[in-house]
């Protein structure tokens, strides 16, 4: 996955609360095989039946950065609801509170949950409402969000914060010790069962 560092955008406020799962992507959306391509199941429901949802005004088009309700990411632990907002261009969610199996799902991912105190949401929902324009840069290296002139500090485990800065999946966790991996099947004896590497795609 792709290391994050800093990202700055333009942010689009959700002022909704409990979002959960199944709202950021519906379960027929779980039938594809593939980890990319949910773009188009981001919201779905409201993108469809809410002329005015956010998400479908041309101000917040290009937003990467998507500021929530209290209790985002709530209902099923489908990894698709981090893919879906991955695909759909976002790279952090700020929310004052995230259900724990999403915020994990998303550092698996790389995309960053941000928590801030609710008043702090407040206000940067105000500022790009009055300002859809406004940039609001996301360091995750000096656990700040900015805009404007503004600079809130949030916090974040220094384990979460190292792999999402060395964009390292579960994956990537395991292919770092793939020296030790290979050892350890070069020593094994000859009649056991050995791993098959991987065929190439296609």
């Amino acid at each position: 996955m792709q290391p994050f560092t800093t990202h700055t955008g333009t942010a689009a406020p959700l002022r909704r609360s409990a979002v959960d799962t199944d709202q950021i992507i519906p379960a027929e959306y779980l039938k594809r095989i593939t980890r990319t391509g949910f773009e188009d199941g981001l919201f779905v429901a409201w993108r469809t039946n809410e002329p005015d949802f956010v998400l479908n005004q041309p101000q917040y088009a290009d937003a990467t950065v998507l500021v929530a309700g209290p209790d985002f990411g709530t209902g099923s632990s489908r990894e698709h609801a981090c893919w879906a907002l991955l695909d759909g261009g976002f790279r952090v969610v700020i929310s004052s509170r995230f259900a724990d199996i999403f915020k994990n799902n998303s550092t698996k991912s790389g995309l960053l949950t941000v928590v801030l105190p609710q008043a702090d949401v407040e206000a940067l929902w105000q500022a790009v409402e009055a300002d859809p324009a406004t940039p609001v840069t996301v360091d995750l290296g000096a656990r700040t969000v900015s805009y404007g002139d503004t600079t809130v500090p949030f916090e974040v485990d220094e384990y979460t914060r190292w792999r999402l800065l060395e964009g390292l999946d579960d994956v990537g966790l395991t292919e770092r010790h793939l020296g030790d991996i290979e050892a350890f099947e070069d020593r094994r004896p000859a009649w056991l069962p050995k791993a098959l590497p991987a065929l190439p795609a296609g």
